[in-house]
């Protein structure tokens, strides 16, 4: 059976070249066929790899090169694998790999991943098209949310007044239960404000999923599936919550992204 494959964007080495110098091919994720790579980015490595397309009909891989025998991990390459697949997702679609995935060679990347998976692969990118993933993030301020507990539970008060200006040794009991009614009433206010929110972005986003938060003290953490051409669309319905929660919540958008959260790619 006949295959179409191309690489475009650099040439490929010879095979015996990649195994003196025992290349591998790190492949970032799935692109349709003829996409642009940017010229500007770069991929992992020291120095950084050239980043290059392997086509096979109308689906490629995005790759580079790099020495099988340097270990991955190295300050910068997981943000060189992160910021590459965010940059290819602001053009287009795209079917992002987890960190860390190399294949053998050139070769390997369309009979071992492209050939076997393409239908998979395009079926994806189509229902990717015109879209991005975009990342709301909250924090609340502590003091203020801590006034809302405090006010909402008279045994948060009571404990409050019962520990002040006392030794904590004396007061650990007091202490540990402030701490829990505190810890469930953030959890509680966390799910609140983020079904609120969602609520409100109703229309922006196509598919949301909820990340587990990063900090006791977080409101809203929370990934969607919005078409890039909404951008300003949601940007708008985003600043009018700032605006609700002045003085409660910090909340930030973060950009458009590769959709780690809601495809990726399995070779």
């Amino acid at each position: 059976m006949g295959r179409s494959t191309k690489v475009s964007g650099a040439s490929v080495p010879k095979q015996a070249t990649r195994q003196r110098q025992n290349l591998g091919s790190y492949v970032y994720g799935i692109v349709p066929a003829g996409t642009k790579v940017p010229a500007d980015v770069q991929g992992l490595g020291d120095p950084a790899g050239k980043v290059k397309l392997i086509e096979h009909e109308d689906i490629a891989a995005l790759v580079s090169d790099v020495n099988v025998d340097q270990p991955l991990g190295r300050p910068g390459d997981f943000l060189a694998h992160e910021g590459l697949l965010d940059a290819m997702a602001d053009k287009g679609p795209v079917l992002p790999f987890r960190f860390g995935g190399v294949l053998a060679s050139t070769e390997a990347v369309v009979e071992e991943l492209l050939a076997p998976h393409h239908d998979d692969f395009k079926s994806a990118l189509d229902q990717l098209q015109g879209y991005a993933e975009f990342v709301v993030k909250g924090r609340y301020a502590e003091q203020t949310v801590l006034a809302e507990i405090l006010a909402e539970s008279p045994e948060a008060q009571s404990l409050r007044e019962a520990i002040r200006g006392k030794p904590e040794d004396a007061t650990r009991n007091e202490r540990i239960r402030l701490g829990e009614i505190i810890t469930a009433s953030v959890e509680a206010k966390r799910a609140m404000d983020t079904q609120m929110l969602l609520d409100g972005l109703t229309g922006h986003y196509m598919q949301a999923s909820l990340r587990d938060p990063t900090h006791e003290w977080d409101a809203v953490h929370v990934a969607l599936l919005s078409e890039r051409d909404d951008q300003k669309g949601l940007e708008k319905a985003m600043k009018e919550f700032g605006e609700r929660w002045a003085g409660r919540v910090d909340l930030r958008l973060l950009g458009p992204m590769a959709p780690y959260d809601f495809v990726l790619a399995q070779g």
